[in-house]
């Protein structure tokens, strides 16, 4: 049997290390070019390396089996015996290379994947402190624009606190845990009647006029952490009683600790004053209408004695005794007859005139009617009457029943002390819609005891027989009737400076239109400048 030829073989093998040792090539071409493109690429320079030593390992591997096949077919079989263990050791050498090559190429990766995870960790914490080092650049930039920004957002807070606490018209407070006053606004000091410039060390003590308040007070800001709207009287400077609204908060410092009390308190006393003026005016009109009933009940029976005793005077002769009663008779019932009269014009049953009238006019025929009686207590008149005064609207009698009441009042005043000085003043408003005219004594002046009570029906301080106690109250229903007011002084403040002197002062505010006309207008004398 005849063997089978071997050049297909032959032919497989030459061809097969050839195309070995092309891919090789074009494996570390590959490699070079991937290194090329990405130097500092861990994986592309080992890639590229262990090409090397495949594209060795292939030439060796591919030239040993060219080399073999071209020495046999040329029968040179004994050259090739001697080539072959060189060749041999050079490719075992070269696969061993190649194999260790390989063996460490995982570990390779490994390491390269650890410090490339490592080189990203570095990067993104690199990344960080570069945009917190960008924030901290801008930052700085902009740091000194942030504190004149702030500083003025502060300083605009600032600002709007300070004006609420000197600008209120209410007082305002701080106090300590030890109930101190540490600060109050001026409004605060001069509702209490001390000095701005020199504020006194006061406590709650001094100001609260009942413990009973002060005690509500305290147990409402340690319970509740606050107090609202509580009426209570303080106590000012010179002892008088002021009432108040008053609304507080209590201090707590971070640790929760009760460190003192803030709060408001707005004056209620005009309020109250005005409140017991309605109830006033309540309680006279009550008294009017009853007036005015009893006054026209016994009207009729006064005309009847009188009448008759007027009658019976013609039939006995005023040297007798009968006529001598008869005077008297006639005499009590004039004097009843004008206390009726005042109790009627009291209770304003009779009709009014309403007629363009000088108020200087009026009191310069009172002048001349009252000024011999008070020259004769050496009383003297001073006049500072306004020469181009405002015409108002009244009933001139009544008018002049007004004046003549208030210069009887203060010729009694005066009338003990044997001089005075009377002072007789008119004015026009600063807006021109009201005349004001005022009627001053230098007598012994009212007690505030009395004030409130001055107008009330029958009260009178005069002795018996000298006064019905219906003057001052005739003359309120008069000024009242014609949307007027009275406001009383005593003592009289006589300069802007605030100086005050002994005596009374009556001021009549008439308005020059209709009141529905000047709705909310303020005078001077509201204000407390007279």
């Amino acid at each position: 049997m005849k063997g089978l030829p071997m050049f297909p073989t032959d032919l497989t093998d030459m061809v097969g290390s050839i195309i070995i040792i092309i891919f090789s090539f074009l494996s570390l071409r590959y490699a070079y070019l991937l290194t090329k493109k990405q130097p500092d690429n861990f994986l592309w320079g080992f890639l590229f390396y262990f090409c090397i030593t495949l594209a060795a390992f292939a030439v060796s591997r591919a030239m040993g089996h060219l080399v073999k096949q071209v020495l046999l077919i040329s029968g040179n079989e004994e050259q090739w015996k001697t080539l072959a263990p060189l060749a041999g050791g050079f490719n075992t050498l070269l696969m061993t290379s190649l194999a260790a090559v390989t063996i460490y190429y995982h570990k390779g990766i490994e390491g390269y994947r650890a410090i490339e995870e490592k080189a990203r960790s570095l990067k993104s914490a690199n990344q960080e402190l570069q945009q917190t080092g960008d924030k901290l650049h801008e930052l700085n930039i902009h740091l000194e624009e942030m504190v004149e920004n702030r500083t003025k957002e502060l300083s605009a807070s600032e600002k709007k606190f300070r004006n609420f606490f000197i600008n209120s018209k209410d007082m305002v407070y701080f106090c300590d845990v030890e109930n101190r006053l540490v600060n109050m606004n001026v409004s605060g000091l001069e509702m209490l009647g001390y000095a701005f410039d020199e504020p006194p060390i006061l406590d709650l003590y001094n100001i609260f006029y009942n413990e009973d308040d002060l005690d509500r007070y305290f147990e409402e800001i340690i319970t509740r952490g606050f107090v609202e709207d509580l009426e209570v009287e303080f106590k000012k400077a010179d002892g008088s009683i002021i009432y108040v609204l008053l609304s507080a908060n209590a201090i707590h410092n971070e640790e929760g600790e009760f460190t003192g009390c803030e709060g408001i308190a707005k004056d209620l006393t005009r309020l109250k004053t005005m409140m017991a003026q309605l109830a006033s005016s309540e309680k006279m009109a009550s008294i009017g209408q009853m007036a005015a009933g009893v006054a026209h009940e016994i009207n009729t029976p006064l005309g009847v004695i009188l009448g008759y005793s007027q009658l019976l005077k013609d039939d006995f002769g005023s040297d007798t005794e009968v006529g001598e009663s008869l005077e008297v008779i006639e005499r009590q019932a004039k004097a009843c007859q004008k206390i009726v009269t005042d109790l009627l014009k009291f209770s304003r049953q009779s009709e009014s005139l309403r007629e363009d009238i000088s108020i200087n006019e009026i009191l310069s025929d009172v002048i001349a009617v009252t000024e011999h009686s008070l020259n004769m207590d050496h009383i003297t008149i001073h006049q500072d009457l306004e020469p181009n005064l405002d015409t108002v609207t009244g009933d001139t009698e009544k008018l002049r029943q007004v004046f003549i009441n208030f210069f009887n009042n203060a010729h009694h005043a005066m009338e003990e002390m044997k001089t005075g000085e009377l002072y007789i003043s008119t004015r026009n408003s600063p807006d021109s819609r009201e005349v004001i005219a005022t009627v001053r004594d230098t007598g012994h002046g009212i007690s505030d005891s009395i004030r409130k009570s001055i107008f009330d029906p029958f009260f009178t301080t005069k002795p018996v027989g000298k006064g019905t106690g219906l003057g001052l109250s005739v003359s309120y229903g008069i000024i009242e009737e014609l949307e007027g007011k009275i406001v009383v002084e005593s003592p009289v403040t006589v300069s802007e400076s605030g100086i005050k002197i002994p005596g009374t002062a009556f001021h009549v505010i008439l308005p020059v239109i209709p009141k529905t006309q000047q709705a909310g207008t303020k005078t001077s004398l509201e204000s407390g400048r007279f």
